[in-house]
């Protein structure tokens, strides 16, 4: 069985184009061993865009399909 993870999350101020400033946060955690792993194993990888009232900009998620036992190896590696 799978089911759909939030493997990172971050925080942005306020731009005006999220697409762009996201871009590298979101290449800097590809290149770590936790984004590398996900990106790896990890099925339907997209992030998604909202704003964020308590930074006064956007929050960025970055979602993905793993299967049970990835997840569970996923969950120990980020503790």
């Amino acid at each position: 069985m799978k089911s759909k993870y939030v493997l990172h999350e971050f925080t942005m101020g306020d731009v005006e184009d999220v697409e762009v400033y996201a871009a590298e946060p979101i290449y800097k955690w590809q290149q770590t061993s936790a984004g590398k792993f996900c990106m790896e194993k990890a099925e339907d990888v997209h992030w998604i865009t909202s704003l964020d009232p308590v930074v006064m900009g956007h929050r960025v998620k970055i979602i993905g399909t793993l299967s049970e036992k990835h997840a569970t190896f996923w969950a120990l590696k980020r503790s």
